[in-house]
């Protein structure tokens, strides 16, 4: 599951050579520095700890500012841990979108647009009442029964109701490399990713 940090920039379309416009996703790769290399030995655990984003000293405690000065970088707004790298880096390596050159899939991961408390056609996608007949004149996007009487006189978990809808960790699998573009670190990908723009994702081989 190597992969890196990257950030939304937007949406938008690119023509392939048959002609088709593709809808696209636009997303800013890196460049990701590695801060840490956890080891069984000290850790329990082989991972490589990658940063993304650069912070102003201003916004940063000391100990963010001491251990990004071991990498020899700012302190960094993004920071994960990812399992599984084959190549043997060092601290401080810096990389870049070019590490998915070559590759035509990939996954990403990112955290959905938050809604808010919704109801249950905007959060299920409930018809409602439809037509609004049998005398239901103010009840169109109600959710109905909740099939609950005298027994068990109590909702059921996993009931579908109204509540906070978004602001989930989603991932999507096998999206297309459309493009590389290494000299403005830029990832294009066919289709939709997750979360609003300037959101961070993370990509995976």
């Amino acid at each position: 599951m190597p992969g890196l940090i990257g950030k939304k920039i937007g949406m938008t379309s690119v023509f392939s050579a048959e002609g088709k416009n593709i809808p696209c996703t636009v997303l800013e790769v890196g460049p990701c520095v590695i801060t840490q290399i956890k080891t069984i030995e000290n850790d329990g655990y082989n991972a490589i700890q990658l940063a993304y984003d650069d912070k102003s000293e201003k916004h940063s405690n000391k100990a963010e500012i001491g251990h990004f000065k071991k990498a020899k970088t700012l302190a960094k707004k993004k920071v994960i841990e990812l399992k599984g790298f084959v190549k043997d880096w060092k601290i401080g390596d810096v990389i870049t979108v070019d590490y998915f050159a070559g590759d035509k899939w990939i996954d990403v991961s990112g955290i959905s647009k938050g809604k808010g408390f919704q109801g249950v056609v905007k959060r299920y996608n409930f018809r409602g009442v439809g037509d609004a007949t049998h005398g239901q004149h103010n009840r169109l996007r109600a959710p109905g029964s909740l099939g609950a009487s005298s027994y068990p006189s109590r909702v059921f978990k996993g009931m579908r109701m109204a509540g906070r809808t978004g602001g989930d960790k989603i991932k999507i699998l096998n999206l297309s490399i459309v493009k590389i573009i290494p000299e403005n670190n830029l990832l294009i990908l066919k289709g939709s990713v997750p979360g609003p723009k300037g959101s961070y994702i993370i990509i995976e081989k």
